[in-house]
């Protein structure tokens, strides 16, 4: 293994022990940087990339335990080799080893330990680099397959998001504002990031069930008459059934959004009758979303309302049809809801 590019930095307050040190380094063919002041020495290995240490224990200023103290603060794993003196006790190496020190040398220094314990500790200590750099890229890997795997699953909600506006008169346009007034609503609301992220892609099949309606109630320009409109609740279920089994988190969202979205507040709303809490706050943010979007835009048998129209409407409605809490929050945000508004349009 070569070692030639590593950076070896020696301390000794004795300039004979340094020349050594430089002596035996150059018959291994090994760059070092001697330092006779350890303070100096610390202010170099604390600014400059190290790749071993060699320190002496006994120096005035600052000993050999103190300078590596300081030295681990800033780098964990640069092997360090401490020249300690014959008569140095056993608790000067307990308290070494403590801090860091790898090895230990006698004075005075054998070139032959020297060479042998310096290769042993750099070859080990270019292993771990070579790991950890294996690991890093391994990870980095698996982070760019996986956000892969994320764009591709988003992809797909995108297109299938799409499958019921072939036979729905709605847009692509209400789509995507239905989406971003839901995650806007959800993050007001305190919901997680990746909460966020599943309402967002979940929201476009909160109509996924149409599909199952057929076209005669569906497209019918006027008003549905009692029957009719008993079929077309049904979409709620429908959607649920289509996207329940799913093992994605989206389309699971996509299923509790399907199946919830019109209950109402005051448990008047449909499927379930269910009130309040009860209903899932994916069905309570999207019924805001999707009801305020509705009012807002042209459809064959009716006029767009104004932003002001549709903000007194849900206003009116709070406690009924909405949730309060979540109605004041949309309110609270027209400013961003305008500017959503305004962005995606036909």
């Amino acid at each position: 293994m070569e070692f030639q590019e590593m950076r070896i930095v020696s301390i000794d307050d004795n300039e004979n022990n340094l020349f050594l040190i430089e002596a035996i380094c150059l018959e291994m063919n090994l760059s070092v940087k001697s330092f006779s002041e350890p303070l100096e020495a610390l202010i170099y290995v604390l600014k400059n990339k190290t790749d071993m240490i060699i320190v002496d224990y006994m120096m005035p200023n600052l000993n050999g335990l103190d300078f590596i103290k300081e030295f681990r603060n800033h780098n964990k794993i640069a092997p360090i080799i401490m020249i300690t003196a014959a008569g140095d006790d056993e608790r000067v190496h307990r308290e070494a080893f403590e801090l860091g020190v790898n090895d230990f040398l006698s004075k005075p220094v054998n070139s032959t330990l020297f060479k042998a314990r310096v290769i042993n500790l750099l070859t080990n200590y270019k292993n771990q680099i070579l790991l950890e750099d294996r690991a890093k890229l391994l990870q980095e890997e698996v982070e760019k397959a996986t956000k892969q795997l994320i764009d591709r699953e988003h992809e797909t909600l995108q297109i299938l998001g799409k499958a019921a506006e072939y036979k729905d008169p709605e847009t692509a346009s209400h789509v995507a504002r239905v989406s971003h007034y839901s995650k806007l609503l959800a993050k007001e609301y305190g919901l997680s990031n990746e909460e966020q992220d599943l309402i967002f892609y979940a929201a476009p099949f909160h109509d996924l069930g149409k599909v199952g309606i057929e076209d005669s109630i569906l497209l019918k320009p006027g008003k549905l008459d009692e029957d009719e409109f008993k079929i077309m609740k049904t979409h709620s279920q429908i959607g649920y059934e289509i996207l329940k089994e799913s093992q994605s988190e989206y389309l699971k969202a996509g299923a509790i959004i399907a199946l919830s979205h019109h209950e109402k507040f005051d448990g008047n709303g449909y499927p379930n009758g269910l009130k309040g809490e009860e209903i899932h706050i994916y069905g309570r943010i999207v019924a805001i979303a999707d009801v305020f979007d509705a009012l807002t835009s042209i459809r064959p048998y009716k006029k767009a309302w104004t932003l002001e129209e549709a903000i007194n409407f849900l206003e009116e409605e709070k406690g009924k049809h909405f949730d309060p809490k979540i109605v004041d929050m949309f309110v609270s945000n027209l400013s961003e809801v305008t500017k959503i508004y305004n962005t995606f349009q036909e």
